[in-house]
């Protein structure tokens, strides 16, 4: 009951973003749990100034099954009473009339900084009511002071400081949507497409769907093409189609400028390749496509993730606290002091209108530059300096996870620009040992990005099975380094062949592991490859599952998912889809949870909402099965609501990858080649690559902010090798937040703020790893 006496409102704000209904079902419910009154309020700042019954006090229910929406439910609308001090004098009348003094907006930098600007006048808005009469000084002195919180809600990516904005993912999915569909019918008729996607003052969209897409070239408004552009990109494309692809594909933001700040539009560059090429060219505009549909995985967890911290930001506000937005840093929540972000984003415009570019590319983050860089590096070939001593094998090992193939050309592409001599190999260790090993090129992984699955080919066996014939085949090839793309196995496997090197001098080379798994089990990282796509795929079942459940009311789905012992993907799932309970093996659960989840979902079917889902991994506890909690709901629940099972399966293993999951494995392949170049060049000596220390077999991955290398030899004193788990997950701190937006009453004592942080040149420096 810390909030108790406090009112919170809500309001969303300019242009809408998938992800803001969740954003606004967290905010109410974590306002209501910590014992606050909430409002509502309707239309955006429209609604503030009308007052009336644009402002509605909120009760749990009123955000049930909003979480799945796009856009926004309460509305929003661009406002012009708001920027004139009349307008806010209204403004600050009505929320005075319902008490409230906490104020979360949901919106753009504009949104935002006329938050600001409201706070600021506050003071003397209310001075002003109480000398009109409107009122009283005691209610004045009552209402004082005027607390404000952020959130980002732009599609665009283009706020400064936070490194990704309510609904960017979600866009990033249409976009990637559109293009997987236009690239087919393209390849069908050798066409060229011209893809305008928004992004009026950002390239972010543009960039991030070019390199998720492996798109021919690119117009970003933050770095304009050379002068003379035109005669480059025509000789690319030519020379594109000449070694056989049959499609090229051009991706603009709407805000694309050359040098001298004149617009580039989609139709200039569709006529310029059809007047001097002759190519069949067509202009795709995405437009409000972008905006819609429902929201992705990341979008909702994200939202939900800061609409929590939001209302603890404003429990915690003080009278010096400057006006902060609530953000997402790696897996952390962070909160920044808004104008300081309102203060860069103006900055990067200025750089721009200056022409000042790269200073715009390095205002946007480094996240943002790297892309731009890798971008570069992957779209064409450029001929090695010099032709490198090294010959690396790359391999993919477990299950399938979506991702694989992006992880490959990556790796494939920036191994041949250094020089080497990349081979890839079929079917895992297995495969290895079989001598299924061939040279590739470039063009031979041309395509791949968008592809599912393994084209590889992967197999689960360990190199212990088949260890001699492996050595055999590392010595006739000459592999100097080994890239093994996989999960636990993949892992493991490594360190088998670690642990080998005393017995076999042929595996003294380098080795690196990218962690790619639906399960997200691997130690050394926070987030494996492959998962987020297995969330999306499991969370849009769920979806469906609760819409039918809500037909036949009174009715409960157990949804078993995989992911072996870890519980990544049913508590992720859980928290997108608003799950009732998820049963997981390292949060243990005894029959008495099992009693109160059952009398919850009984108290639930009083209220409106008569349905219930409950998630459960596949191997979450030895005795309570799927088919157990199938009888003791069942029989629990007997008049009260009937039970349906539901297993996913392997629909989670399958599909396109996400946005995320094709930028994430490109980065990796990028990163961890360049890695095993430089440790290549350490133990090269007398002709020959000896690596025998710790630090030259490691694990890639992202933890908490960092693209971080853990040697295998380390990462096994910290993992359970019978559950096939690290031994520390960050993620069960995320179960917190699936209960509370449960209705389960818990403590909270466990929660951790985000800190304040403040946004500089410097902090925009450093590599966030996204």
């Amino acid at each position: 009951m810390a909030g108790a006496g406090m009112a919170i409102a809500v309001l969303t704000s300019g242009g809408d973003a998938q992800g803001m209904n969740a954003a606004v079902r967290a905010v109410t419910r974590m306002g209501i749990y910590v014992g606050a009154k909430v409002f509502l309020i309707y239309e955006g700042y429209e609604g503030l100034v009308e007052g009336g019954d644009n402002i509605k006090q909120a009760n749990w229910l009123s955000v049930s099954n909003i979480i799945q929406l796009g856009g926004t439910v309460i509305g929003s609308a661009r406002c012009k009473a708001f920027t004139t001090r009349a307008g806010r004098l209204r403004a600050a009348r009505n929320l005075v009339e319902h008490g409230i003094t906490n104020l979360c907006v949901i919106g753009g930098d504009g949104s935002l900084t006329g938050a600001d600007i409201f706070r600021s006048e506050w003071g003397g808005l209310l001075e002003e009511l109480v000398q009109d009469g409107q009122i009283s000084e005691e209610v004045a002195r009552e209402n004082c002071r005027l607390n404000i919180v952020g959130l980002v809600g732009s599609i665009d990516n283009d706020f400064c400081g936070t490194d990704m904005t309510i609904g960017t993912d979600s866009a990033l999915h249409r976009i990637m949507e559109v293009i997987d569909a236009i690239t087919t019918t393209a390849q069908s008729h050798q066409r060229t497409f011209v893809l305008e996607v928004m992004g009026r003052h950002c390239g972010y969209l543009a960039l991030v769907s070019g390199l998720a897409s492996g798109a021919d070239w690119l117009f970003i408004p933050e770095s304009p093409p050379e002068d003379g552009w035109e005669d480059l990109m025509c000789e690319r494309l030519g020379e594109t189609r000449s070694r056989g692809s049959r499609l090229n594909i051009i991706i603009i933001a709407e805000g694309a400028i050359d040098r001298s700040g004149k617009p580039i539009s989609s139709n200039y560059v569709k006529d310029l390749v059809v007047q001097r090429l002759g190519f069949d060219t067509r202009v795709t505009v995405l437009g409000h496509v972008q905006r819609g549909g429902t929201p992705s995985a990341f979008d909702r967890v994200l939202s939900s993730k800061m609409g929590m911290e939001a209302v603890m930001a404003l429990l915690e506000a003080t009278p010096d606290t400057p006006a902060c937005v609530v953000s997402l840093s790696g897996n952390q929540s962070v909160r920044l002091p808004l104008m300081e972000c309102v203060q860069v984003t103006k900055d990067v415009q200025k750089a721009m209108d200056e022409k000042r570019f790269e200073e715009a590319i390095q205002l946007r983050g480094r996240s943002f530059e790297n892309n731009w860089n890798i971008y570069k590096l992957l779209a064409h070939q450029k001929p090695a300096q010099e032709k490198s001593p090294f010959s690396l094998a790359i391999l993919n090992v477990g299950a399938p996870a979506a991702g694989m193939n992006a992880a490959v050309r990556s790796a494939v592409r920036i191994g041949i620009c250094q020089g080497h001599t990349i081979y890839v190999v079929s079917d895992g260790f297995e495969g290895l040992s079989k001598g299924q090993i061939r040279e590739v090129g470039w063009h031979d992984v041309a395509g791949w990005l968008g592809r599912g699955g393994s084209m590889l080919g992967t197999k689960r066996t360990l190199p212990k099975t088949c260890m001699e014939k492996i050595v055999e085949n590392v010595r006739k090839f000459n592999i100097q380094g080994l890239l093994v793309i996989g999960g636990f196995e993949a892992y493991e496997g490594v360190l088998q062949l670690v642990e080998a090197r005393g017995q076999y001098e042929e595996l003294c080379i380098i080795m690196c592991v990218i962690p790619a798994t639906i399960s997200n089990n691997v130690p050394g990282t926070d987030f494996s490859l492959g998962s987020d796509t297995a969330v999306n795929a499991a969370m849009e079942s769920c979806d469906r599952i609760k819409q039918s459940a809500s037909g036949t009311k009174r009715r409960v789905f157990i949804v078993e998912t995989m992911g072996g012992y870890c519980g990544y993907l049913s508590t992720v799932t859980g928290i997108a889809v608003g799950a009732d309970a998820a049963y997981v093996y390292e949060d243990p659960f005894t029959i008495h949870d099992l009693k109160a989840n059952v009398e919850h979902l009984t108290d639930k079917m009083k209220t409106d909402i008569q349905r219930g889902l409950v998630l459960r991994n596949e191997k979450c506890h030895e005795h309570y099965t799927t088919e157990f909690l199938y009888n003791l709901y069942s029989s629990e629940g007997k008049g009260i609501f009937d039970c349906r099972i539901n297993v996913l399966g392997h629909l989670q293993q399958g599909g396109a990858p996400t946005p995320f999951d094709r930028n994430y494995g490109t980065k990796l392949g990028v990163k961890a080649v360049l890695w095993m170049s430089e440790k290549l060049q350490e133990a090269y000596r007398k002709g020959r690559v000896f690596a025998n220390s710790g630090d030259s077999a490691c694990v890639i991955g992202l933890r908490k902010k960092v693209v971080a290398f853990s040697p295998v030899t380390e990462l096994k004193k910290v993992t359970d090798f019978e559950h096939r788990l690290p031994q520390e997950q960050w993620w069960l701190n995320l179960r917190l937040m699936l209960k509370m937006l449960a209705n389960y009453q818990i403590s909270l004592t466990e929660y951790i703020s985000g800190t304040m942080e403040h946004v500089t040149r410097r902090t925009l420096s450093i590599e966030k790893g996204f």
